[in-house]
């Protein structure tokens, strides 16, 4: 670059500050900047530009019609230098982790508008992860803002007073104290939002400060605030104003009173950014699009998983998506610990009318839950790395009267226990639970220092002498505060618990609430994050179906999210995408208020895979899906133009069989009822809507795979393969007539009826052998599984099958259509008849506030 360009591109970033892209360019010309100059300064920000639109994180869809004008930090900031400075004190690595925030945060204020347009009003999401950095990407977002001249920051901080004093806090410590001078707070650590009588102090052209804001999602604050921002409309003109709302899910979607008045505070500002912030984006997808709403029309970000982050997936394992290999998606770690369902009452009353007088028990597992807890503090005490706090949460009901409830219990085994630290018998049992929990989970794996038990024992005295009990809820006086040196707690809580707050070296967790919707579900895992220093330690107690339902939603998050970067790599805009969102028999997407926008998707199952991973173990469904499986046989048998035996393998193939014949075995098998993606109608009906809209799927080839070692297994006469063996899931106490094998179907069987040796395809390769091969076939595997299915030592979280009879496994694999798909559509709703619920607490949002 030469000088006089160098000199001038300077001047230009100076200039943009004032104006627009377009606007700058034009200030050039009236500098008398020469046409050779402009045109390589317009092209060297075209080139910025681009940087930042193709970075190669985090992924966006965005609308195609908004420019990139903010193009990264420059020499000249303070806010966001400032931000990095204090995140190096904290031991945050340069690569990846700061440079990862830095581009992050770049490119969601690169999708903001230019402060100095005349008017806007802009509407984003960025989707993260619980407790995955989203409060530091925000701060990082408003602090670039800052620095290029947005002036108001409002920042909508949950429901609740802990919430909106953490956010508070730390937007002072990374915003405000490392310049005092540029900041003037409307509110502060222990109050929330009320009006000055002089909005010109804050917002006239004399004062030059930026004005930071930090609200709750109260119909009593957000009102005051709408109000005062009206009396301050004369000054508001030339006010680009950043609204931020952290959980942006919560209160946000459907709301009668919050939703209208945050559509009023952005009226008030013609300048105007909104931009959510969520880990569980599920209602604000759901939004219509078409309504004067907070559908993120102009941008959806969706956040990288940070490095080292404990997140749904890791915890519960999830199931294979479309195209994925099952046996390359793991099962979770071995962290999760089972509540029998026997227990629950113990903890948490059956009904509204059990709570008043519930008094409950600390059962065998509860207890050792705590005592494991304070085995995981004094380790990390030992250790001497890592976050200075340790946490426990209980999580059983939304009732504070239920919380309160538990004091006296935990506060007697506390003493308990502290007396008890002298008795060999004690100390024993803990030796056990220490040497037997790291025996499942070996600190090696995870890069971590092992502790043996003798190293324990002279902490453990301090650990409970510093341990309290406390009740963190909307009615008690009690509150984890981590802002005065080290803590040791047992929180018990509900709501004030399970949303944004972070509950600092959260170790152990005991959870049973009953909840009713995914988005309520995720947030309320607290135990999600960061794990420095004790990755090996982290254990969750909960009930067999929470674990199931964690399991489901990790699957629904994870396609949710790989929706969202095939619509980013698609040229699609927010408006013209929508998110699928794959349902539960137990459990709604989100509340029944935020899905009324919401339209049934379209099913296609165009070049998709479709199999069982649910199984019940009695032996009388059992014997009918086998006699469904032989009738297909024997029909195969009868009518398929080629039979190939290939008994090396244990696979036998029936090419050509009539679109009848697997329609029939589609009415007769059943499948598990806890599986809506294998709806026998749906697919029977997309089969026969190919069949009269293309002829396509009028053959099929049906294929048996057997283990070549197993126990024979016969279909038919001189049909005979091996059993295979599926391990279920292990569970401490399971479900006798539930199994769930998590994998069926392995990538070489979807290609058993190609030519040649597909063992070393891909599922791409795969996907392009059969659209070559057979783009008008369609292919069902038949698996015959042992009933025993003892698992193999490496499988750890699995356990033997033990199944009255033998199980039938069943897989489809469909062709992509080559023009134009058929669809089927179904309502599906949860059946939440037999489930007990509490849902969020939201009177919080109407009432006065505290």
């Amino acid at each position: 670059m030469t000088g006089e360009f160098e000199d001038m591109y300077e001047t230009f970033k100076a200039i943009l500050d004032a104006f627009p892209p377009s606007e700058a360019v034009k200030r050039l010309n009236l500098l008398g900047v020469s046409q050779e100059i402009i045109d390589q300064i317009r092209e060297h920000h075209e080139q910025q530009t681009i940087r930042i639109k193709e970075l190669e994180e985090p992924h966006a869809v965005v609308q195609g019609n908004r420019d990139t004008w903010y193009t990264g930090p420059q020499a000249k900031d303070k806010c966001w230098p400032a931000i990095e400075n204090l995140l190096r004190k904290d031991g945050w690595p340069e690569a990846p982790a700061i440079r990862n925030l830095d581009d992050s945060s770049t490119r969601v204020v690169s999708l903001l508008n230019h402060p100095k347009e005349k008017s806007f009003s802009t509407r984003g999401l960025v989707v993260g992860y619980v407790q995955s950095g989203k409060t530091t990407n925000f701060t990082s977002v408003m602090a670039k803002a800052a620095d290029r001249g947005y002036k108001l920051f409002i920042v909508l901080a949950g429901i609740h007073n802990g919430l909106r004093r953490q956010t508070q806090a730390r937007l002072v410590q990374q915003l405000v104290e490392p310049n005092p001078s540029m900041w003037s707070q409307l509110t502060g650590l222990d109050k929330d939002f009320t009006p000055t009588e002089n909005p010109a102090a804050y917002f006239g052209k004399n004062n030059k400060t930026h004005v930071l804001c930090v609200v709750k999602k109260n119909a009593t604050v957000l009102r005051k605030l709408a109000l005062w921002l009206q009396k301050a409309a004369d000054y508001l003109q030339d006010c680009p104003a950043l609204i931020i709302d952290d959980e942006a899910d919560q209160a946000t979607v459907a709301t009668k009173s919050i939703n209208p008045l945050i559509l009023s505070i952005m009226g008030n500002l013609p300048r105007c950014a909104y931009v959510g912030y969520t880990a569980s984006p599920f209602a604000n997808l759901l939004i219509d699009p078409s309504a004067a709403d907070l559908y993120p029309r102009d941008f959806v970000v969706n956040l990288p998983k940070p490095q080292g982050h404990f997140g749904t997936e890791v915890l519960f394992g999830r199931y294979a998506l479309d195209g994925e290999d099952p046996e390359q998606v793991d099962d979770g770690y071995d962290m999760i610990r089972s509540v029998p369902e026997a227990d629950v009452p113990y903890v948490r009353p059956e009904t509204r009318a059990d709570v008043e007088g519930f008094e409950p028990v600390v059962t065998p597992t509860l207890r050792r839950a705590v005592e494991y807890f304070w085995l995981v503090t004094a380790a990390r005490r030992v250790r001497g790395v890592g976050n200075p706090h340790s946490t426990m949460l209980i999580h059983t009901s939304v009732n504070t009267a239920v919380h309160n409830s538990f004091k006296k219990p935990l506060q007697g085994l506390l003493e308990q226990s502290a007396k008890s630290l002298a008795d060999a018998a004690f100390v024993s049992r803990m030796r056990d639970l220490w040497e037997s929990e790291t025996a499942r989970v070996p600190a090696e794996e995870f890069g971590e220092r092992p502790v043996p038990f003798d190293d324990l024992v002279p902490e453990l005295p301090g650990v409970l002498r510093s341990c309290r009990v406390i009740m963190d809820n909307s009615s008690s006086e009690d509150r984890l505060d981590y802002e005065n040196g080290p803590v040791v707690a047992i929180a018990v809580g509900g709501n004030t618990l399970s949303r944004g707050l972070t509950l600092e070296g959260l170790s152990v967790s005991y959870f049973v609430r009953a909840v009713s919707a995914y988005d309520t579900l995720l947030q309320m895992g607290r135990w999600f994050g960061f794990r420095n220093g004790y990755a090996d330690l982290p254990r969750i107690w909960m009930t067999d179906e929470l674990a199931e339902w964690f399991r489901h939603l990790a699957t629904v998050e994870t396609e949710m999210r790989r929706d969202i970067d095939i619509y980013m790599t698609e040229a699609e805009t927010p408006l013209t995408f929508a998110v699928r969102l794959r349902t539960h028999p137990a459990l709604r997407v989100t509340a029944a208020a935020k899905m009324r926008a919401a339209v049934t998707a379209a099913s296609s199952y165009g070049g998709k895979r479709v199999q069982t991973h649910y199984f019940h173990t009695n032996g009388d469904w059992l014997r009918h899906n086998i006699a469904a499986a032989h009738d297909l046989v024997s029909d195969a048998l009868a009518n398929a133009v080629r039979v190939e035996d290939r008994p090396v393998e244990g696979r036998y193939v029936f090419r050509d069989v009539p679109h009848d014949t697997v329609i029939r075995f589609l009415n007769t098998y059943k499948f598990h009822e806890k599986s809506p993606e294998n709806d026998a109608q749906l697919i029977a009906a997309y089969i026969r809507k190919r069949v009269t809209a293309a002829g396509s799927l009028r053959r099929w080839n049906v294929a048996i795979v057997g283990n070549p070692a197993g126990e024979p297994y016969t279909f038919a006469p001189g049909v005979t393969v091996g059993r295979n063996v599926r391990a279920r899931l292990a569970v401490t106490n399971p479900d006798p007539d539930f199994a769930d094998i998590k994998t069926l179907m392995s990538r070489r069987d979807a290609a058993v009826d190609l030519s040649g040796d597909a063992a070393k395809l891909t599922e791409k390769g795969i996907m392009d052998r059969r659209r070559a091969e057979l783009p008008d076939t369609g292919l069902l595997v038949l698996y015959p599984i042992d009933k025993t299915s003892e698992p193999s030592a490496a499988k750890k979280l699995r356990g033997p099958l033990n199944a009255d009879a033998h199980v039938m496994g069943v897989g489809l694999v469909f062709p992509e259509p080559q023009q134009g798909d058929s669809t089927v559509e179904k309502y599906i709703s949860a059946d939440l008849s037999g489930v007990r619920i509490e849902d969020e607490d939201l009177s919080l949002l109407e009432g006065e506030d505290a």
